[in-house]
């Protein structure tokens, strides 16, 4: 009952006339923020952040969480429409998605990625009301080894992704590890891997700047070659009949949307981690729990769905750690920190008794957040599915220029634009060759945090590599690890075992 209470009065707080006009205003913004390439949550609250002293922190807060939702909204447009990720934790959605706007399914990938976001956003809000005490603990009991033991399962559920060459996962997994390693090293602070002494190398490459030339420059690239003339693009409209058509077919993934937010909830909430993974790790562990995982990458609507319910439950997930114990679980949350600190607020337990009606407000704010932007996403859904009735040659050009310009932005620097275009001539060349883009990717964003872990463990162990399976926890981790590993394995010596009875009983020549 005194939950209930404290909720209520957040309620009080945050459907005020003021507030619900800055959530409105915060959820739109987000939304196009999220959906231009290059931008994303941390730039848009980034932006933002100088102008909330005018408000009380209460109300400034609630602007910066709306912004985050509908960035999170807003990052599957372009990955629908135009293949490019809107941000990094948008990427996974690609994959899926952008298949079946090619297909003429934009309205219902569109559709999905809403509802997925909705239902995601919800069943986080509600875990995190509910459990915010216990599930800190829990994030505490993950040391090193346990991070470790995590990233190193998400590797192995992706292994799935490459098909059936698994060869060509795990060299695309090396290469995104060799990426990640660039720059200064964590603990010595000596530079590696600078080709040829660039000074741009030293910040390492940006994961952003990776995505958006992969999918970005590399997409343009392959769709004119392979385009002899033109293609007119599928003509697309978004109606109340095939509007209540997406809904109906939603229901049917109720397995898939609860799985991916659960996921999605529980590494969001992990420091360091973030909704990018969380994204990843959904989309791999939907494939290999999938009755048809053949299809995905080729226009599945549940590759649609896992990513973007995870994505949307990390960010509330992420919002945990720093409430509760002032760490900040993604870069976005790490603003929103610096924001509470500069408004005089101290995170951690005391905050939820010295500033119960900030954090009730903030808490009751995701609930009416996560509603505007569902409205607000399917409302505007015919104005992004416009887009695809643009000329082809129009496109083209439009979409290289976001490249170029949502790769600048955030650093301002031209030795990003050279890598876009670098990144992107190679991603063309590699996805010629049948390689997966989706290893890269998780490599590169997993592999720092991998790396941290490990020399982390190794230097508390003092070197005792078996410290990874004393843990229970991370024991259990490396465990699934293995057995996923080993699945293609299997499957393999299934095929050829069938194949080799079907041989034998067959009649003689």
């Amino acid at each position: 009952m005194e939950l209930l209470g404290h909720l209520a009065d957040g309620f009080a707080t945050s459907l005020s006339v003021t507030n619900l006009m800055i959530v409105l205003i915060g959820v739109t913004a987000g939304l196009f923020i999220g959906a231009m390439p290059g931008l994303g949550s941390v730039n848009g609250v980034a932006i933002v952040l100088p102008i909330t002293f005018i408000v009380p922190p209460s109300s400034a807060i609630i602007l910066l969480a709306a912004i985050y939702y509908g960035a999170m909204y807003g990052g599957a447009i372009s990955s629908i429409l135009l293949g490019i990720p809107g941000a990094s934790t948008a990427v996974a959605t690609t994959f899926d998605g952008r298949p079946m706007a090619q297909q003429g399914k934009a309205g219902l990938a569109l559709i999905a990625a809403a509802v997925a976001s909705f239902v995601g956003g919800t069943i986080s809000v509600v875990l995190f009301t509910l459990f915010a005490a216990p599930l800190a603990d829990v994030a505490l009991a993950f040391g090193p080894p346990e991070e470790f033991a995590l990233v190193l399962l998400a590797f192995t559920t992706f292994v799935g992704l490459g098909g059936d060459d698994v060869l060509k996962t795990i060299i695309m997994i090396c290469l995104g590890l060799v990426l990640s390693t660039v720059g200064l090293d964590l603990i010595s602070g000596q530079p590696r891997l600078i080709f040829f002494d660039q000074p741009g190398f030293y910040s390492g490459v940006s994961f952003l700047v990776l995505a958006i030339g992969v999918y970005g420059i590399g997409e343009i690239l392959h769709t004119i070659e392979t385009s002899k003339s033109a293609p007119a693009v599928t003509p697309a409209k978004l109606t109340f009949k095939e509007l209540w058509l997406g809904l109906k077919e939603m229901n049917k993934l109720w397995r898939t949307m609860t799985f991916g937010s659960l996921i999605g909830f529980f590494v969001g909430m992990l420091p360091a981690a973030g909704a990018t993974p969380a994204a990843l790790m959904a989309y791999g562990l939907s494939k290999l729990m999938s009755k048809k995982p053949d299809s995905f990458g080729k226009g599945n609507i549940e590759g649609v769905v896992a990513p973007e319910t995870a994505n949307n439950a990390a960010s509330t997930g992420s919002l945990l750690p720093m409430l509760t114990l002032g760490i900040p679980g993604s870069p976005t949350t790490a603003l929103l920190l610096g924001g509470m600190v500069m408004w005089g607020l101290v995170p951690g337990p005391l905050l939820f008794i010295e500033q119960p009606d900030f954090v009730w407000g903030l808490i009751s704010s995701l609930y009416t957040a996560n509603f505007a932007a569902v409205i607000v996403n399917i409302a505007l859904i015919p104005v992004f599915v416009w887009a695809l009735r643009m000329p082809f040659t129009v496109l083209c050009a439009m979409v290289i220029v976001l490249c170029i310009v949502g790769g600048y932005a955030p650093n301002q620097k031209m030795h990003d634009v050279w890598l876009i275009v670098g990144f992107g001539v190679g991603g063309y060349v590699l996805r010629k060759a049948d390689y997966p883009m989706a290893p890269l990717v998780l490599a590169l964003v997993l592999g720092p945090l991998m790396e941290k872990s490990f020399r982390q463990t190794l230097i508390a162990e003092q070197g005792n590599v078996m410290a990874f399976v004393e843990r229970p926890l991370s024991a259990t981790f490396i465990a699934i690890s293995a057995v996923f590993f080993l699945l293609p394995l299997l499957k393999h010596l299934h095929r050829f075992s069938r194949r080799k009875t079907a041989a034998n009983e067959s009649p003689a020549d």
